[in-house]
């Protein structure tokens, strides 16, 4: 399992390959996703598969909220190996590391203590809010294992190595898939759990999983492994742990909106029936599908830029953002065009064939799904934007398009167009999102941020990029502040 040196080499094959682990790992993730909704909805009826969508917005907004600092190790890991600073990687690593454990537990503790009062905040219907409620709590026990594995995995992947987290997570991935029958039905000697099996089964894989990851680093004394006899690194650097805070805040916010977002439409959509939230389900089982190209591919520029501006080649943070969006068109068009034409055949993986909800979900696929090909140039473009430490504009776009766009347009235009101005309002934000990006990729300021205070030579602005970036910086320790170079 090496580390792929992401500053060197052609930019389409190096991004592409390095891209590949992050899309299997997408598959997996996704696939046990929707084994584990195919066993619920097949023998344990539409009220609890109501209930694991409702529970798995929240378990979204969970995994949303570490985004950003996920995010944010990623950046300042690569930034550092991009300048072959190997101490400053480790340094980040041990602070980033005391900061996730300490988030995770504390979200855990909150988590099993409001679980159910938030359910029945997203008027979750009666009939499915206690299996949602015996799922979620088991889910918030499984928090800092999940939260371990996702930080493990984001600072592997700014030391460009993708393999290594996709190899442990197939692991995790086969053991629930195994467990979740056995806990559900209750095969064998163990009794039957229902939905709190199949949550039960997602803590006892990560339980596995993880410790067999940090023996495999141990193992094989991977360079960012920490050792016990440098302990010390695992005591905060502030300064670390305030750009950690400082730039991901703003990255996790984009996740928790999306979060908030998806848990107003699914609010508003429980208020249809138990058929229209089963069909929002089953529907939303696949588009998990449709947008993991473009998450893979989006997750894969922002390490590659990364490293490419801490080694200060522009050139190649460019090449990265072009490659990155064909890329997005042409597998999420790959992804949309059989969800399209073999519809039936696949929700009914998730619904009964004599389901009102199967044609209700058919009906909402095709109007919504298209909107992923906008999702994916924005989560490219924001992807690259954010390597720098530009995290602000990129949430003020998100915001606006969910905020200002897909829920007051889901809303208003109900009386008008009944539950279609749920599906409708999914494509209108996300291209305005599109637009939006684009735009700012093109005329903003992302180029002259920083995620550190203190910014090595290397990182600077080269010459031959200035033609691209609105306002240049003079020094490598400035910032610009009404067109002058102002000493940091």
């Amino acid at each position: 399992m090496k580390q792929r040196d992401l500053t060197t080499g052609p930019i389409a094959s190096t991004l592409f390959v390095f891209a590949l682990p992050i899309l299997g790992g997408n598959v997996l993730q996704s696939l046990n996703g929707s084994i584990n909704a195919m066993w619920v909805g097949s023998y344990l009826g539409e009220e609890a598969l109501a209930g694991i969508a409702n529970a798995n917005n929240i378990m979204f907004f969970l995994l949303g909220g570490i985004f950003g600092f996920g995010m944010a190790s990623t950046i300042l890991v690569g930034q550092a190996m991009g300048r072959r600073d190997l101490a400053g990687a480790r340094k980040v690593i041990g602070s980033a590391a005391t900061f996730f454990f300490t988030l995770s537990v504390v979200l855990a503790v909150v988590g099993l203590l409001v679980s159910h009062r938030v359910l029945q905040w997203m008027a979750t219907p009666p009939a499915a809010l206690p299996l949602a409620d015996a799922y979620l709590k088991i889910i918030f026990a499984a928090l800092p294992l999940l939260y371990a594995f996702a930080f493990l995995s984001a600072i592997l992947r700014g030391a460009g190595d993708t393999r290594t987290p996709f190899v442990f997570l197939l692991v995790a991935v086969v053991l629930d898939i195994a467990l979740v029958p056995i806990l559900m039905l209750g095969l064998g000697p163990f009794p039957r759990l229902g939905v709190a099996g199949s949550a039960l089964a997602t803590l006892l894989a990560n339980a596995i999983a993880l410790p067999a990851m940090l023996w495999w680093l141990w193992q094989r004394r991977h360079p960012l492994w920490i050792s016990r006899h440098e302990r010390h690194l695992y005591r905060p650097d502030w300064t670390i742990v305030r750009a950690m805070v400082a730039k991901g805040v703003p990255m996790g916010l984009q996740m928790v909106l999306i979060s908030l977002a998806m848990i107003a439409m699914i609010a508003m959509v429980n208020q249809y029936g138990t058929h229209t939230t089963a069909a929002y389900g089953a529907a939303l089982q696949l588009w998990t599908y449709v947008q993991m190209p473009a998450m893979a591919i989006g997750a894969a520029c922002s390490s590659m830029a990364a490293q490419n501006v801490g080694a200060g080649q522009w050139d190649r943070v460019e090449g990265t953002t072009r490659h990155g969006i064909l890329f997005n068109f042409l597998l999420t068009g790959a992804l949309i065009a059989p969800l399209v034409l073999l519809d039936r055949t696949m929700l009914s993986w998730f619904l009964p064939e004599a389901s009102p909800a199967l044609e209700a979900a058919r009906h909402l696929n095709h109007i919504a799904v298209w909107s992923f090909l906008f999702f994916g140039v924005t989560f490219v473009v924001a992807g690259v934007v954010r390597s720098t430490g530009a995290v602000v504009p990129p949430l003020l776009i998100l915001g606006f398009a969910l905020w200002a766009v897909r829920v007051p347009f889901a809303k208003w235009l109900q009386p008008a167009l009944g539950v279609d101005a749920i599906w409708w309002s999914f494509p209108a934000s996300a291209f305005v999102s599109m637009v939006l990006s684009l735009a700012y990729y093109r005329w903003g300021r992302w180029r002259e941020a920083r995620m550190l205070p203190s910014v090595p030579d290397e990182v600077a602005i080269p010459a031959e990029v200035h033609a691209h970036v609105t306002a240049p910086v003079a020094d490598p320790g400035a910032r610009v502040e009404d067109g002058d170079a102002v000493r940091g």
